[in-house]
């Protein structure tokens, strides 16, 4: 970190801060946010490609084009703003904004639409191979006889529209009459003959009344399909149909397969061409009697006809049918919905939270530091407005947890000032302290340009002179000295900022985008912004004449006392690790003693969210004791709690869409009408998947923090820091378990949080102890580290206050989305700065009798030579006379 202070610097800072902040004031006035589903509200279905039936692999090639598929099915259904991308290899995330039915958004994107065309070659038993024949509601009435279409169709389909009940699987297709184009009634197929050659069988399913018949391979691809389009019938105007048009290949393979069938009579059942969508048979309808045998149908086109067809049904069948057939099938592992009001009251609670933490804590700073802590409180406001401006200039989604990251990241901005302005507390110090010795030796003030002078070191003229303390050159020795503590802790909070990103997912993985943005904008806040307020405050006249305004003129009540009473918090390391080890030992028995609460993302299943809208209150015993009594797998287990402001959160395993609406029923039954807030649905595979990751997640953050801190300082004090954050994640995570609370993904990203903040105060701290070892080479290591901390205590306390009153309000304004990730925080936080004392710095102090690196002061001597030694070599280059 630079220490100039000329004015071309000051000029370059001041220039570089005014860019910065005009060009994030533009992205944030022009460019819209990106909202995460979890505040616009919507629907983000995650679908996993399967290997397909032919061979075809689920690779990222073949899932890309299962991607366009979705994406042209999507369009046609004009749901606005769908965005779809894949993810991994064979992962593919889909969502759907305003879209609040999940079984509606399933039936949007699930259906695989395997569509092929079959010959009939016989009748088979009832109760054979395939799937039974549907019944009640899901009976189509028989179909007619195959024909070509009129000329003169024509009427446009509705756009959009809600998909009717029942599309996902084509069950409320009643009155599906003729995939061809057949009107008026037929009788029943009576039952026929069996296939003559039984090995052709391919497929033995029912058709729409229920007579099973045998099919042949498929004839015909869905991908065959060129065109289909909902349009009024041109017969009568009153009966919407799709239209079916055929390219390629499909042309001529239709004209085949319907001449094969025409050569057979009439009533017969190998005369029928049967339909197949989804493993289902949708319409056999009979070839019409004008088409002679082996001459079929030409011109490739064809029609479905439905007496209860709507303008919305047929125009969802010609999506599925147009889109053609996935080239994977796929399953749905996780499903979220979140309803608009959700999302309102979190973006509402969140921002609440957010300008009541930094007006607190800007309040909090500019009283501890005073006017340089009101300067870094403008800085402050300035990163809000740069954190916002860079998260839509780089099109970032803004999520919940998302929103709880930029909050947190004002923590860094905090800390870095805190830093410096210690720093620059000691250096005005220092000064006043030589400057009162040399006064006492006798020694005249100095002139202003004395004083001008001897900031460029000139170490001679201060000993003829007296030299006034000076809050410029304090503040920027205390920014050069902070600037390693700074880096180091901005690096070990992007080490678990990246680790969220890669192994965690949805609105988790946001978090860790804006915490990392954040924690960039926070070091240009604190290192550029604030320090051009800084240095031109304390250049002002009354300034100089008044240097207590400024705050830096003195060190704080707090560390004046612990430098002066000089407790020896060392001599209690050995309780200090006892109390930590019986804290290790509670953590571990909480799992063997009570059942983990993991969340649905650790564990697959459901969870679902209401509102009572009704007269009628329910309680959680009430409501628990109405969903046991459903019929459905795994009622009588459903975990019922209260959630919010009243609302009930019900908790299932892997529950479908029409079981879920049982459970809305009976609530709005019993109290008169609910709303759904959310839903969630992670699959098992997806679960166990999570789950594992997030113990890499874990495990690689702990692996990492140790490695860096072993390449910046000692191998000791990586060791002793990854100790120390592996005590205060046991502890937070025994916690929780003791306390029934629920361990999500979002309880994941609190716990990376905490150890990247317990890391920034370790090394901190460490720092401080490679300082004062440098400067030290007599004292022990025990007495070296203790000065250490309580040096670095006042900034660890002013640090952790700021992040408190943060957290404090989304604790209590964040709702209950941010309340436990809060909780963990602030119990994080809380034993991180215990932790750093008490085991991180103890465990350092053990570990030195094996570390043999060398001491800072050894390295600090061993680098003085080797300057003396180059300056010798130069000089001897340039034939200079020793």
């Amino acid at each position: 970190m630079s220490s100039q202070t000329g004015a071309g610097a000051r000029w370059t800072r001041a220039l570089i801060s005014l860019l910065v902040i005009l060009v994030a004031f533009g992205a944030a006035w022009f460019i819209p946010p990106r909202l995460g589903l979890d505040l616009s509200g919507g629907t983000q279905i995650v679908l996993e490609t399967q290997d397909g039936t032919d061979g075809t692999k689920a690779n990222s090639e073949n899932t890309d084009k299962v991607v366009e598929v979705l994406r042209q099915r999507i369009d046609r259904l004009g749901v606005a703003e769908a965005t779809m991308s894949r993810s991994g290899e064979n992962r593919i995330i889909v969502e759907l904004p305003g879209v609040q039915d999940p079984a509606e958004a399933a039936q949007i994107v699930g259906q695989t639409a395997q569509l092929s065309f079959h010959e009939v070659l016989g009748v088979g038993e009832q109760g054979g191979q395939g799937v039974q024949a549907p019944g009640g509601d899901f009976a189509n009435p028989p179909a007619d006889e195959a024909r070509a279409p009129s000329d003169n169709q024509d009427g446009a389909p509705e756009d959009g529209g809600e998909l009717p009940e029942g599309m996902g699987d084509l069950g409320d297709m009643e009155g599906l009459e003729d995939l061809l184009g057949g009107q008026g009634g037929m009788p029943q197929a009576p039952a026929g003959p069996s296939a003559e050659n039984p090995e052709d069988v391919a497929l033995t399913l029912p058709d729409e009344q229920g007579t099973v018949l045998q099919l042949g391979e498929t004839f015909i691809q869905g991908d065959r399909v060129s065109t289909a389009d909902a349009a009024l019938d041109s017969a009568n105007r009153a009966q919407w149909v799709v239209n079916v048009g055929f390219r390629g290949e499909g042309r001529d393979q239709w004209r085949e397969l319907t001449g094969k069938a025409a050569c057979y009579n009439d009533g017969d059942p190998r005369r029928r061409v049967a339909i197949v969508l989804d493993n289902q048979i949708i319409s056999a309808p009979q070839v019409a009697l004008e088409i002679g045998c082996e001459a079929g149908m030409s011109g490739g086109q064809t029609t479905i006809s439905g007496q209860d067809f709507t303008s919305e049904s047929a125009n969802e069948l010609a999506v599925l049918i147009e889109g053609g057939s996935l080239p994977l099938p796929v399953t749905e592992v996780q499903r979220q919905t979140v309803g608009p009001t959700l999302g309102a009251a979190a973006i509402e609670a969140s921002a609440i939270a957010a300008l009541l933490g930094i007006a607190f804590t800007a309040l909090y700073i500019t009283v501890v530091y005073r006017l340089v802590g009101f300067l870094a409180s403008l800085a402050l406001a300035f990163y809000t407005l740069i954190a916002y401006g860079a998260l839509v200039a780089l099109g970032a989604t803004l999520t919940l947890p998302g929103l709880a990251g930029f909050v947190l990241a004002i923590g860094m901005a905090i800390d870095a000032n805190v830093l410096i302005f210690e720093r620059a507390r000691e250096e005005y110090q220092r000064q006043q302290k030589t400057y009162e010795a040399n006064k006492s030796a006798g020694l005249k003030d100095a002139t202003d340009a004395d004083s001008g002078t001897s900031e460029t070191g000139a170490l001679a003229r201060r000993r003829r002179r007296a030299i006034a303390p000076n809050l410029e050159k304090s503040f920027v020795q205390g920014t050069q000295k902070a600037w390693s503590a700074v880096l180091d802790t901005n690096v070990t909070t992007f080490l678990a900022a990246g680790l969220l990103f890669f192994f965690a997912s949805g609105t988790v993985q946001g978090f860790g985008v804006t915490l990392s943005i954040g924690t960039i904008a926070s070091m240009i806040s604190a290192l550029i912004i604030a320090r051009v307020f800084v240095e031109w405050a304390v250049r002002r006249a009354v300034v100089k004449k008044h240097p207590a305004i400024t705050g830096l003129d003195r060190i704080g009540p707090v560390r004046t006392w612990l430098v002066e009473k000089n407790p020896q918090l060392m001599d209690f390391r050995r309780a200090g690790l006892i109390v930590a080890a019986l804290i290790v030992v509670a953590a571990v028995a909480a799992p063997l003693v009570r059942q983990p609460n993991y969340g649905v993302e650790f564990t697959g299943g459901r969870v679902m969210e209401y509102e009572i809208t009704g007269d009628t209150s329910l309680s959680v015993d009430e409501a628990r004791s109405v969903i046991s009594g459903l019929n459905f797998a795994g009622s009588d287990t459903a975990v019922v709690q209260e959630a919010g402001d009243g609302d009930i959160s019900v908790r299932t395993a892997d529950i479908s869409d029409t079981e879920a609406a049982t459970i809305a029923d009976a609530l709005s039954e019993e109290t008169g009408g609910v709303e759904l807030v959310s839903d969630e649905l992670i699959g098992p595979s997806m679960g166990d998947e999570l789950r594992n990751r997030a113990m890499i997640a874990l495990g690689a953050a702990l692996a990492l923090q140790m490695i860096y801190l072993a390449w910046r300082f000692r191998w000791s004090f990586g060791l002793a820091t990854m100790l120390s954050l592996a005590f205060n994640m046991l502890l937070v995570i025994g916690l929780f378990i003791w306390l029934g609370k629920s361990i999500d993904g979002v309880f994941l990203a609190a716990i990376l949080s905490v150890i990247g903040f317990t890391v920034n105060d370790t090394v901190v701290v460490f720092d401080r102890v490679r300082d004062e070892w440098a400067r030290d080479e007599k004292s022990s290591f025990k007495e070296i580290a203790n000065r250490a901390v309580l040096n670095t205590l006042p900034r660890t306390v002013n640090t952790t206050v700021g992040a408190w009153i943060i957290l404090g309000f989304l604790t209590f304004l964040g709702g209950s989305s941010l309340q436990d990730f809060s909780i963990a925080m602030l119990v994080g936080l809380t034993t991180g700065v215990v932790s750093t004392v008490f085991v991180a710095v103890p465990i350092a102090i053990w570990l030195q009798k094996w570390d043999n690196t060398p001491a800072p002061h050894v390295l600090k001597e061993r680098k003085a030579k080797q300057k003396v030694a180059a300056k010798a070599a130069r000089d001897a280059d340039d034939g200079a006379v020793v």
